[in-house]
């Protein structure tokens, strides 16, 4: 049995064990904090593409030691998360390969190493408690969230893990964070169909044009704009754009989801992103006649939310005004002033008269024939 060891907890099932070999002295927040700087993006898709990329680029190189064969000399895989130990059989992962587990100990490719003792270290910055949740989704198909995990890191433990996180593989009490996370699951997919179908056409229309920025309004199927050309409305966007979608007007409603659209477009390159609601005309209601034969328009609002993006790259730039230093031509040199051609002198040697003081009164020094003073009679007294 190895050194260090704390206590060891069997389960029902022989597939696995975990021993603890050190106190959980972390924080859950800590944890949390250490478990979203990890080296792995918590991303789903991304992280497939991630253990695709490494597995094609040591494909050609592999030299036949791989990881498979490791794990299967010893017929048990010792994994270590948060400081404790978990014997698992390598059958449950070999079940399950489109997983990080998976893809990591059946692919034959040698994605981590072992340490001097043998033993795997994964999972970086996750608990322990949530690790051997997730072990039950290879086990028996199912993971329970214990009452003192959060629904919302159970659910980044699944990502970070490419483990299928749904109504049918989690069961938790909390039904309220479930379909929270569930709803942001959602979110994201539909938000990325927007933005494909909808949005990104009047994107790339913007930049035909020239133009740095997007303003788009999302008005109702049943919204009709009717502006008068000779009294336009006073628009604070001024190319500003509209898309009728009932659907994509419903999605915009809920906070939680305007969050989820601004991680989607941050995550596709765009910067200075706002979403909100805003008062929008749409058509023409009367018009004031103000003294002085000033019309006033008035227009009928509407509020509708709104997405603005840009893709502008200097945009610290782009708002000031660049001055050149221009040289005064002004003469202020008799011998500068007479040359022919002109000559410019240095700029230590230009002085400007206006900076000269006007020279002072001397008095006149009399002296005698022996070299004394004489008293001046022009002197003041």
């Amino acid at each position: 049995m190895m050194s260090g060891l704390k206590d060891i907890t069997r389960y029902n099932s022989s597939n696995y064990t975990s021993r603890d070999s050190s106190s959980e002295t972390d924080s859950d927040e800590g944890r949390r904090r250490c478990f979203k700087s990890s080296s792995w993006s918590r991303s789903p898709r991304q992280q497939l593409a991630k253990l695709e990329y490494m597995q094609a680029g040591t494909e050609a190189g592999a030299t036949g030691s791989s990881c498979q064969g490791l794990c299967l000399n010893d017929d048990r895989l010792v994994l270590i998360v948060d400081n404790t130990r978990f014997v698992v059989d390598p059958a449950l992962f070999t079940a399950h390969p489109n997983t990080m587990l998976g893809r990591m100990f059946t692919s034959g490719i040698e994605f981590v190493r072992p340490n001097e003792r043998g033993e795997y270290e994964v999972a970086e910055g996750m608990s322990a408690t949530v690790f051997r949740s997730i072990l039950d989704y290879y086990n028996h198909g199912v993971i329970r969230c214990p009452p003192t995990v959060s629904v919302q890191e159970l659910r980044e433990a699944c990502d970070y893990l490419l483990v299928p996180f749904d109504a049918s593989t989690v069961k938790c009490q909390n039904l309220r964070g479930l379909l929270h996370e569930l709803s942001n699951e959602g979110a994201r997919a539909q938000m990325e169909k927007f933005l494909e179908e909808l949005v990104l056409p009047l994107m790339v229309a913007s930049a035909r044009r020239g133009d740095r920025e997007c303003h788009v309004v999302i008005l109702l199927d049943d919204d009709f704009v009717d502006w008068d050309e000779k009294y336009p409305p006073q628009m604070g966007e001024e190319y500003s754009q509209t898309v009728n979608s009932t659907a994509m007007y419903r999605f915009f409603k809920y906070i939680e989801n305007r969050d989820v659209a601004k991680q989607v477009l941050k995550e596709r390159g765009l910067k200075k992103i706002r979403l909100g609601i805003e008062g929008y005309p749409t058509y023409k209601e009367k018009v004031k006649r103000r003294p002085g034969g000033r019309s006033e328009v008035i227009y009928n609002y509407v509020q509708r939310p709104f997405i603005h993006m840009s893709w502008e790259k200097e945009e610290a730039k782009s708002r000031h005004v660049d001055f050149q230093c221009v040289k005064s031509k002004s003469v202020t040199n008799l011998a500068e002033a007479t040359a022919d051609p002109a000559i410019d002198l240095p700029p230590a040697a230009t002085v400007d008269v206006d900076l000269v003081a006007p020279p002072q009164p001397q008095h006149l020094l009399l002296q005698d024939n022996e070299g004394d003073p004489l008293a001046n009679p022009d002197a003041p007294a």
